[in-house]
Formats: C-alpha cells, structure tokens, sequence
C-alpha cells in the first residue's frame, strides 16, 4: 500500500479508535471497558505469538516479534505502566467531557513531547517547531474559551485536569518509545505486543476489584464498541508502522497526516453524540492540528 495512503487510514482508524471510546465509556463503568479493550488486543497478540512459534510462512515481517531478556521484559512492563496510567487518566475524562473538547485536547500530545524532549533529552527546538507551538497553545485558548459556553471551564473543571494529566503521560510514553526503540533497539512490533499483554494484565486486578466492589462503582454494559477499541487502535497503528516501513515515507509527513484523527473523532462527535458549538469549535480545532503538523513537521 502507498506511504501516504496508508497514513491516511491511521488517522481514519485512529479516528474510530476515539469515537469507540467515547461510545464504550458514555454513562458506563469504566474499568471493566479498559481491561476488555485490551483483553481483545493481547488475544490478538498471543495468536499472532503462538503462529510464529509455529513457524507460520504467512507472517508479515512486520508482525514479528523479538525473543527478549528478563531485563527487557521489565522495561516493556514500565511501557505499560506509563500507558495505563493516560488511558485511566484519559478514559475516565472522555466519559464526563464532549469528545469535540476532549480530542483536540488529546492531539497536543507531540507539542508535549517537544517541551519533555528540551527538557529531558536537550534538544533544541526550530523556529517552525516554535510557530506549532505558538500556534497550538492560541488554539487551545480558543477552544477553553467555546468550553466555557458550555460550562466546562479547563481551569475549574476537574476532568478537564484529569484529560490533561493522560496528556502528559501519553507525551512521557512517547518520549520512552524514543528511547526502547531508539537507544534499546526494540522493534515497534515487539513493543506493541508485550506493552498490549501486560496492559491485560495489570488492568485485571483493578476489574476484580470493580467487580468484588471493593469501591463505589457504576454498573457496567456490554458494548461493541469496546472491540471497537482494540481494532481500531491495532489496525492504526498496523497501517502507521507500514507507513513508516517504506524507504520512500517521510517520517515527519506520515505522523502529520495522522494528525487527521483528531478531525476524524471532531466530525463524528457532532454527527453520532450530536455535540454542541460545532461551528464555534471549529476554528480552534483545525488550528490545534495545524500547530501540531507544524510542530511534527519542524
């Protein structure tokens, strides 16, 4: 498949991926959504695990996954702690906030990643990088602004908190991926598939605790949209590292064009939850993306 079409279709996909959140969590217990979603995806993991074990001929190179040490397994199982603790922090904001607030929100994740690798890692930021970021924090003022019509004020609102603190910590998973990949030399699918195992496995006592109401909860109800959720996100990122596979693709090209998603879960709230505001939201979204494409790009 083309670099770029297949960069398109993540985003499309990335895009589903957030409406089959916001569908699962809507007026649902979350903690039994998050540990099916992922349930789903590390039994896809484990047969792909147990085909290649088989020598199966048919598995596509990018689908392998790397035997590796006791030392890494730890670091992967790090990788997961750091997801799990966005997706709790992200999944329980998107049930109590619109989805038009909440993806252009989710989107600044890179300009975070940005400010951590400055930080973090020294790097030096350029001078397109700082006009996506500029850009992106006038949007986001904007867009609190349209919040504020109704009634969700970023400043008071506690689950605007929560949305910004998975913010975070999905921009920190990012920059660790940096480093596994980067430094560790791990493959992207041997990340996916043990950070996607263990996810299973460290959701499961905090689903039994949901279950055994060990705390005040909310009732759960079985919904497609939970499968939704894996399959979204596994074939988003599926077609995103066969993107990057080609020698032709610009890595900075193909993460803009995901960037697409956020415009992807923007239309569909306002189409399938029927969101408010969509006009007045509008503007400050397409900015939002368009600062982080500059800050990507950069």
């Amino acid at each position: 498949m083309p670099w770029i079409a297949a960069s398109l279709l993540s985003a499309l996909f990335l895009g589903f991926y957030d409406l089959s959140t916001k569908h699962a969590v809507r007026e649902n217990a979350v903690l039994p959504v998050l540990f099916l979603a992922n349930v789903c995806s590390s039994l896809v993991w484990l047969t792909l695990l147990a085909l290649d074990a088989s020598a199966f001929a048919g598995m596509p190179a990018v689908l392998k996954v790397d035997p590796i040490t006791g030392a890494q397994h730890l670091l992967l199982f790090f990788k997961s702690l750091l997801v799990a603790a966005s997706w709790l922090c992200s999944y329980f904001a998107l049930k109590h906030l619109p989805l038009s607030l909440a993806a252009p929100v989710r989107a600044t994740g890179p300009m975070w990643t940005l400010f951590g690798a400055l930080l973090v890692l020294g790097e030096r930021p350029t001078w397109l990088e700082l006009l996506g970021v500029v850009i992106t924090v006038g949007s986001f003022i904007s867009l609190s602004v349209v919040g504020a019509k109704e009634g969700i004020h970023f400043h008071k609102n506690r689950w605007f908190g929560w949305l910004l603190g998975g913010t975070l910590l999905g921009a920190c998973s990012g920059l660790y991926d940096k480093f596994l990949m980067g430094h560790e030399g791990f493959r992207a699918s041997t990340v996916q598939c043990w950070f996607s195992i263990y996810l299973a496995v460290i959701f499961l006592p905090l689903a039994v605790g949901w279950k055994l109401r060990w705390w005040p909860r909310h009732v759960f109800h079985w919904r497609w949209s939970i499968v939704g959720i894996s399959a979204g996100l596994l074939v988003a990122d599926f077609l995103y590292f066969d993107a990057l596979r080609n020698p032709e693709a610009l890595v900075s090209l193909v993460s803009s064009l995901r960037r697409g998603s956020t415009l992807v879960a923007f239309a569909g709230s306002l189409w399938l939850f029927h969101e408010g505001n969509g006009r007045q939201k509008l503007p400050a979204v397409i900015g939002i993306v368009a600062g982080i494409v500059l800050t990507v790009l950069g």
